[in-house]
């Protein structure tokens, strides 16, 4: 454990270091930060070092001069005796070994509080250079990624096994009155008549339960009326938000296919007292779960600027699939028909 030879602070004199030949302290001595860190010369600094050392070499030196053999290992009087009896030599091994240990204990100590000791206790202290690696910083934990613009968002309707895509402009519903509402546009504006809050789209999904009929046909030309007067006829509460129907007309139908199945639907433009009007479709497929009850959709579009575009109509339709199958879709019939 014997430190390999440099400077060191001199232990007899504190303002100065002392070189260190490997085995012994020599007499070379030279003020502390001076250059060189080779091998003391005939002047006291030399050639540069060829240790590797460099300037860990600058150390502190141990409480007493003298290399490590000239340890005293005996308190007292004792330290130069060689001769005497058997019980004299085992007191002097005994205390020669408490104070080895006391030794020990004080140099940890020394060590501990202020990172000191000689050349025999201490390992030189590394000093960065430029070769060093920078130091390891903990990069954050990415954040989750948001959707790609391939993956549009979907609706799930859990009841009847299908999904809905989520166009532009369109959000999940929230403070709506209206049962089983899918989606609605982004934003509200006061109602024309009967003030209140509307909205200018809405998608509606429902289980027909309470029709012996199953043709989707049918059941569509069936719901239409209905679904015209709840949009913009009166609400919930009997209020006429839009001053009530004047008129409709329907503008296309036909068969079209929804997610695998054969459905049918009847679109409707209608004209109110107040404000635009809006158009109304009412679209009905057989569902792929459960009893395979028949499902109606609603859409509901005001008319006018405002409105949504009239071809989310289409895009929705097209985009209904069955929960887990994101291919499924188009068959005989995809084709909607006429959206103006």
């Amino acid at each position: 454990m014997t430190p390999p030879p440099g400077w060191y602070r001199d232990p007899s004199a504190a303002h100065q270091e002392r070189w260190w030949d490997g085995t012994a302290w020599t007499e070379h001595r030279r003020a502390p930060g001076a250059t060189g860190y080779g091998a003391p010369g005939d002047t006291g600094y030399g050639a540069p070092a060829t240790t590797g050392y460099g300037a860990a070499q600058h150390a502190t030196p141990p409480a007493q001069p003298g290399p490590p053999s000239t340890v005293p290992l005996f308190a007292g009087g004792g330290q130069g005796r060689q001769g005497g009896t058997g019980r004299g030599k085992a007191v002097a091994l005994t205390v020669a070994a408490a104070v080895l240990v006391a030794a020990i204990v004080t140099g940890v100590f020394v060590l501990g509080e202020d990172d000191g000791g000689g050349p025999e206790t201490q390992a030189p202290p590394v000093t960065p250079t430029a070769t060093d690696p920078a130091p390891v910083t903990e990069e954050p934990s990415p954040t989750p990624s948001e959707p790609s613009a391939g993956d549009p968002a979907v609706v799930e309707d859990q009841l009847n096994g299908v999904t809905f895509p989520l166009p532009d402009g369109w959000v999940l519903p929230e403070h709506v009155a209206e049962d089983d509402v899918m989606m609605t546009t982004d934003g509200t504006y006061d109602c024309p008549a009967d003030g209140g809050v509307c909205r200018h789209g809405m998608v509606v999904s429902r289980t027909v339960t309470s029709n012996a009929e199953s043709s989707p046909k049918t059941l569509a030309r069936q719901d239409i009326e209905d679904a015209a007067d709840d949009a913009y006829d009166r609400d919930l509460v009997g209020n006429k938000p839009f001053g009530g129907i004047e008129s409709h007309e329907e503008v296309a139908s036909g068969q079209v296919a929804v997610a695998g199945r054969a459905g049918y639907y009847v679109r409707w433009r209608v004209e109110t007292a107040k404000g635009p009007g809006g158009y109304v479709q009412s679209l009905v497929f057989p569902s792929t779960v459960g009893t395979e009850s028949p499902i109606l959709v609603r859409y509901v579009f005001d008319a006018g600027e405002d409105g949504p575009p009239l071809a989310d109509m289409d895009r929705i339709t097209k985009g209904i699939r069955p929960i887990g199958d994101a291919d499924t879709g188009g068959g005989v019939g995809s084709g909607i028909g006429p959206t103006d």
